[in-house]
């Protein structure tokens, strides 16, 4: 990562190279909601592709499942959400606008009495008196039915694990599963934010990848470690995240949740600083417990072996996609003087890259246009690739193009390839230029 990143570069990069727009652009917007471009969406998909094969397919005793964004609002009652999901908020009183209270007053806390002491000579941003801190509940309402009143209110949902519990029980059934076992989940989540901000860091919709891991209350710590060592590995080998570029954050007692045994967050150099990423949480078994309480069915679990009948504890690991998406673009942009001119290049794990290999025939010929063609066409089909096939412009303006989207190889096609049957790979990171075979171009451009 160029240490001259900033979120404005990150931000221009990714609209002019069709990573990411702004919702609803064209009506100006609108805030906390962000749409993926055609690169944006292929590198999403990407990122938790690898996540899911990681933790369901190589692990025998993890299943996924995908739950209704709405679910009884009882789910919510029973979590703690409708009661305890806020943060707290001061009003603009002349305009309206709305902040973060704690935000204002640079603190960690969200005591509403700290604050109003702390806030109580400030200004609004725009200069205007503010009004007393309050809670503000995130959570989206919507209603269901024809007919808009309190026994018809729901509400999106604000997390993705809520559905996981309530499911606990219908996986263990139909998966035969004994403890330990683990349900993981990818799906979208929405939370009304205050104040979204720092790009797609902060957003009101947003997409979670969640697995809760079924434990017995003796095993805690030995797994608790495993799924934090599981993150930074997953990180750092498949996704090819820099070290330097995280650190692990521990929870003080404070900050952690009041049923949590244990949290720690691995936090990414952002370019508006080091900020949550991935969260590994020991929730105990408040969850389950809460839920049996609401709903009156037993979630406990009987130990054949020992005899033994329990509530299971959860070990939870946590990701947002578009965290993870922004860390990717932010640990791989990186400048480079080339010829005296500044290349700039996304040097993004090809495992992941929204494009893996670029087909460019250097002349609209039609000889080598049709040569072009079967070249890509082949290529698409034995790889199962995304490819491009780029004609326009000059081949340099074409390989500043790929570098800018992270593609890792372009494969020119040129006169010569009609002669002697080969093609020019041109590697991104060394920018290497290397003459092979057109029939032995799949083996050349494994990528894993």
């Amino acid at each position: 990562m160029s240490k001259e990143v900033t979120l404005e570069t990150l931000t221009n990069l990714a609209k002019r190279r069709g990573f990411v727009f702004q919702a609803s652009e064209i009506y100006n917007g609108l805030a906390g909601f962000w749409d993926y471009g055609p690169y944006g969406v292929e590198l999403v998909n990407n990122l938790k592709q690898q996540w899911w094969r990681a933790v369901v397919f190589e692990n025998r005793e993890i299943f996924g499942v995908d739950g209704a964004i709405i679910q009884n609002p009882r789910l919510w009652k029973a979590s703690g959400h409708i009661a305890g999901f806020s943060d707290p908020m001061v009003e603009d009183l002349k305009n309206g606008k709305r902040y973060r209270a704690d935000h204002l007053a640079g603190t960690d806390s969200t005591d509403l009495n700290v604050l109003s002491e702390l806030l109580k000579d400030k200004k609004s941003p725009d200069g205007n008196q503010l009004s007393e801190p309050r809670v503000f509940n995130m959570m989206m309402k919507t209603w269901i039915g024809p007919v808009e009143n309190d026994s018809s209110v729901a509400y999106l949902r604000p997390e993705t694990a809520g559905s996981i519990f309530t499911n606990f029980e219908n996986v263990r059934e139909t998966t035969r599963s004994k403890l330990p076992f683990g349900i993981a989940q990818i799906g979208k989540a929405f939370r009304n934010e205050i104040s979204p901000r720092d790009f797609i860091f902060r957003v009101r919709e947003l997409e979670q990848m969640e697995m809760q891991y079924f434990i017995h209350p003796n095993d805690q710590q030995k797994q608790y470690e495993r799924w934090r060592e599981f993150a930074w590995k997953f990180l750092t080998e498949r996704l090819g995240i820099s070290e330097e570029n995280m650190q692990w954050h521990e929870h003080e007692d404070q900050e952690r949740a009041f049923y949590a045994a244990a949290a720690h967050d691995i936090y990414f150099r952002f370019p508006h600083g080091f900020k949550e990423l991935w969260g590994t949480h020991n929730r105990t078994n408040y969850d389950l417990t809460c839920h049996m309480q609401e709903s009156g069915k037993d979630l406990t679990y009987f130990d054949e072996a020992t005899r033994e009948r329990f509530t299971p504890n959860v070990i939870e690991s946590s990701v947002g996609v578009g965290r993870m998406m922004m860390a990717v673009l932010t640990n791989a942009y990186t400048e480079e003087e080339v010829n005296g001119e500044t290349r700039v290049v996304l040097k993004i794990a090809p495992v992941i890259a929204p494009v893996k290999v670029a087909i460019l025939p250097l002349s609209k010929k039609p000889e080598l246009m049709t040569l072009s063609d079967k070249v890509y066409t082949n290529l698409v089909r034995s790889t199962g690739y995304n490819i491009e096939y780029d004609e326009t412009q000059s081949i340099g303006k074409r390989y500043r193009r790929q570098d800018e989207i992270g593609t890792p190889y372009c494969v020119t096609v040129d006169f010569e390839s009609l002669n002697d049957g080969c093609v020019t790979v041109r590697e991104r990171d060394t920018m290497q230029q290397t003459r092979v075979k057109i029939n032995d171009l799949e083996s050349h451009l494994k990528i894993r």
